[in-house]
């Protein structure tokens, strides 16, 4: 292979974790994620500028929820036309706790793709894997959309969304590595923590080896990478969506680079099944200090930038 990233895409599906175009098109990534920070980053460059103005200019009257969320497809159709796979579109985390709210931004939001052409097998809608979002998930799967729970950190999660029958999950590597740093504060060891050994990284295999284990069909991206050990100890995941700065790292290396998950080594060793319901996830996601401290604060964050974004259309 002429580099890792090359390399990688031999063993993984490669996402691109940007809103940016020339991104995509530089890397050559399968599908692409999205996120109303990412959104925001982009609309407040000058290239980007014009998708908002459109949305401005054809739906003066829309309302203002509406008018986001065709800004959002607005990107996705543009994404669509670089990538040959997937786009994922997020519905706003201020629905996060409210079921039937986020169903009815999810279809709207597919509505608004099939209205642009767009066939809905494109189009992930992400969901924050609360209990709330993880059910409006189940009955949107039912319906044909496909789903992306994202803010993931850990198996009690992934554990709800596989009996919801979710298309894809995000367990998230960066934040649950930085949860780990900071707790440990001046006893970190970096070294320690590398690699295989990154907390992160062992929390995404853990939920890989029990999906493939047990045959479950949900695919497993891993998500949200501090640096390219992280993505190199999940080589041979399902997927890894990635940020181009990291994207560039990989490619600019020729190091081998050699799988380190497997279907056969996880069914080689097999974990205990794990049985799950309402109960059983409040409680394990309670019980689990760093998961419920970061699925909050990750809605906190989605929030804040949904309500700069509709600042901006404002």
């Amino acid at each position: 292979m002429s580099n890792q990233l090359d390399a990688l895409r031999t063993l993984t599906t490669v996402v691109a974790d940007t809103g940016d175009f020339e991104t995509m098109r530089a890397y050559r990534p399968t599908d692409a994620t999205t996120n109303p920070s990412l959104i925001l980053k982009a609309v407040g460059q000058a290239a980007y500028r014009p998708l908002l103005d459109r949305v401005l200019r054809d739906h003066p009257a829309a309302p203002l929820a509406e008018q986001v969320d065709r800004l959002l497809v607005a990107f996705g159709r543009e994404i669509l036309a670089i990538v040959p796979g997937r786009v994922s579109t997020e519905v706003d985390a201020r629905l996060s706790f409210d079921t039937q709210a986020s169903i009815e931004r999810a279809r709207q939001i597919i509505a608004l793709y099939e209205a642009d052409g767009i066939p809905r097998e494109r189009v992930l809608i992400k969901l924050a894997s609360t209990w709330e979002g993880i059910q409006a998930a189940r009955i949107l799967e039912a319906e044909g959309i496909h789903c992306n729970l994202t803010l993931l950190f850990s198996l009690t999660q992934a554990i709800a969304c596989a009996q919801a029958k979710v298309t894809l999950i995000s367990p998230f590597v960066g934040r649950i590595y930085d949860w780990y740093k900071k707790a440990a504060g001046a006893d970190w060891d970096e070294t320690a923590n590398a690699g295989s050994d990154d907390p992160g990284v062992r929390s995404v295999a853990r939920i890989y080896r029990y999906f493939k284990a047990y045959d479950i069909p949900t695919q497993v991206m891993g998500a949200s990478f501090r640096n390219v050990g992280q993505i190199r100890a999940l080589a041979g995941c399902d997927l890894l969506t990635i940020s181009p700065a990291l994207l560039g790292e990989l490619a600019a290396s020729d190091a081998p680079l050699e799988p380190r998950l497997s279907v056969a080594a996880a069914k080689a060793d097999a974990p205990e099944w794990v049985a799950s319901n309402e109960v059983v996830f409040r409680t394990h996601l309670n019980e689990d200090a760093m998961a419920t401290e970061k699925l909050a604060e990750g809605i906190r964050i989605f929030t804040a930038d949904a309500i700069k974004l509709d600042a901006l259309l404002e």
